[in-house]
């Protein structure tokens, strides 16, 4: 059997990126002193004069994006979820969504994935604070496919979009040849009718592989990766609470105000049903290898799939 491919999706962002400059001229590309990590260095390597570095100072870089987009540029934005939704969030919110500006924010090193660099790192709570601000769109790809095809559907995007990437390389899963991205569009990746599971970011391979598992049991779960959280797809998500009457949702973000909060939002007003919510149980994150600490706050494949047989 052939070894998986494995990428992190930071590391797919700096090369869309440097994909895009050569392309669009008008793409500039700032970073808070990470970009060995970000993945940026990719692009300042490329186009030296099209990056700034705005040093340990990003409600700054939120600032410059924002002057940058006002005179036409199409500014990324780069840094660690927690500084560019955590530390910055009054700049994004005041600076770049209140005039609605063309900025676009690069958040990498997103979730408990994060590993080592331990709690004060790991940010779980930015999909949340994106959703809040009006106009934002907010995108969590799954793998390198999508990681790429997110970057470029941003670029073409007018109006401000937050990206979400991780640290930790992922199984590439969007391989498939009649693979489309679509902004506020759903994928359905597998087919079932006991249960749909409805997953993004890296949670998504592990949802595919506990339906795998589920299957062996008789247990047919439908499998939905959601790449845009806002605006959300609600008419596949409602379809499939009607089709297989039970729903779980799993993300590597908290369980209040990330996916399974929209999820719910969008069932209870159109169609009521049980709905399971798989995520970071309002607890900080500590130290420990990235998988380990996927699987001890229940994000792996089989703890989703004993969660998902064990709801009734």
């Amino acid at each position: 059997m052939s070894e998986i491919k494995k990428i992190a999706t930071r590391e797919s962002y700096g090369r869309a990126l440097t994909a895009l400059g050569k392309e669009h001229d008008n793409i500039v590309v700032l970073d808070a002193d990470l970009a060995a990590a970000t993945k940026t260095s990719i692009f300042k390597k490329e186009f030296p004069d099209r990056f700034i570095d705005c040093g340990i100072a990003e409600g700054n870089m939120i600032g410059v994006a924002a002057g940058l987009a006002a005179a036409g540029k199409i500014p990324f934005a780069s840094s660690f979820a927690m500084f560019a939704a955590g530390r910055a969030f009054e700049q994004v919110r005041n600076s770049i969504g209140y005039p609605h500006l063309n900025v676009k924010i690069g958040a990498s090193h997103a979730g408990i994935s994060v590993g080592e660099d331990g709690a004060t790192h790991q940010c779980n709570e930015d999909i949340a604070l994106m959703r809040t601000i009006p106009g934002m769109v907010v995108l969590n790809p799954s793998d390198d496919v999508e990681a790429r095809a997110a970057v470029k559907a941003a670029y073409e995007h007018e109006g401000p979009v937050y990206l979400r990437f991780g640290r930790l390389a992922v199984p590439v899963i969007n391989e498939n040849p009649d693979y489309k991205f679509e902004l506020g569009k759903g994928i359905t990746l597998r087919e079932g009718t006991d249960a749909a599971i409805i997953a993004t970011g890296l949670c998504v391979s592990a949802a595919l592989d506990a339906a795998k598992k589920l299957a062996a049991d008789d247990f047919h779960a439908r499998v939905i990766n959601i790449h845009t959280i806002k605006p959300l797809d609600e008419e596949l998500i409602i379809s499939a609470a009607k089709e297989t009457g039970k729903v779980i949702t799993v993300e590597e973000h908290s369980v209040i105000g990330g996916l399974g909060s929209a999820v719910c939002d969008c069932l209870s007003a159109n169609y009521p049903c049980k709905v399971l919510k798989i995520g970071i149980n309002d607890v900080y994150g500590e130290s420990g290898p990235a998988p380990l600490l996927l699987k001890k706050y229940g994000l792996d494949a089989d703890n989703i799939y004993t969660k998902v047989k064990n709801f009734k």
